[in-house]
């Protein structure tokens, strides 16, 4: 089975839409998305308003921070997070509210687990950013594969036999082998707001079967959806991140 893999839409409804078809176009059988389907973007209803059907057909979903703050507001969000968290808030349907409240912070399927953030504790919402926060999210996780996002920097993790930690650079459209015998954490790309340097939306493809995995970009109107954050006037830093892909 093919599983594509999806975090961080953040409301950017183009980026989601091309990375669907993407996964289609590369006979995905599954989608998986995790967290934060909301927060910057200008397109919370309409995304939420997607992926509702896919989650009724039985896509893997997970809870975000930013999906967990436009319910319950927080004090750690950066002003432009904050302002946009309370634009969605005002705009969200008592529909899509009730969706993201359902959401579980983790999901375990087989020997895979799927999760937003730092699996190791997931309601904390650490980032996996280096080597030491992998090991710490690898020691503690019994999944042989943990798929996370939340950094929105596409990044391969493994811990050996021997319990050396080893770092991967992924490589766009490569296929890497997520060896049986090895302890894996992939840590996905933003769909919606890539901060890598490429401006295209990012996913992954895990084929159980081969067992491997392969990091994609999709191409989008991303000029169209930084005149969208504009015209409604949510900060400019959202729509200038976009363009720069940081």
């Amino acid at each position: 089975m093919r599983i594509a893999l999806m975090s961080d839409v953040h409301a950017n409804l183009p980026a989601l839409d091309a990375c669907l078809a993407a996964a289609a176009r590369l006979e995905a059988e599954s989608l998986a998305f995790l967290g934060d389907l909301v927060g910057y973007g200008p397109d919370p209803e309409a995304v939420i308003n997607r992926v509702r059907p896919l989650a009724e057909a039985g896509a893997i979903m997970v809870l975000g921070n930013h999906d967990l703050a436009v319910l319950k507001p927080t004090n750690n969000m950066n002003a432009a997070a904050a302002q946009a968290l309370a634009w969605t808030r005002a705009r969200l349907s008592e529909a899509s509210a009730s969706f993201l409240a359902r959401l579980p912070f983790e999901l375990r399927l087989d020997d895979l687990l799927f999760v937003h953030a730092d699996a190791s504790d997931p309601a904390a919402w650490h980032y996996v950013t280096d080597a030491g926060a992998a090991r710490a999210s690898l020691s503690r996780c019994p999944a042989r594969v943990t798929f996370c996002g939340h950094v929105h920097v596409p990044a391969l993790y493994c811990l050996s036999a021997t319990d050396k930690l080893i770092s991967h650079v992924p490589v766009t459209e490569v296929a890497t082998p997520l060896l049986a015998q090895r302890k894996w954490l992939a840590v996905l790309g933003a769909v919606g707001q890539p901060r890598d340097g490429n401006t295209s939306a990012s996913f992954a493809v895990y084929d159980t079967a081969a067992r491997t995995l392969t990091y994609h970009r999709a191409p989008y109107d991303v000029e169209s959806v930084v005149q969208h954050i504009r015209a409604l006037g949510l900060p400019d830093s959202l729509a200038e991140r976009l363009l720069e892909g940081r």
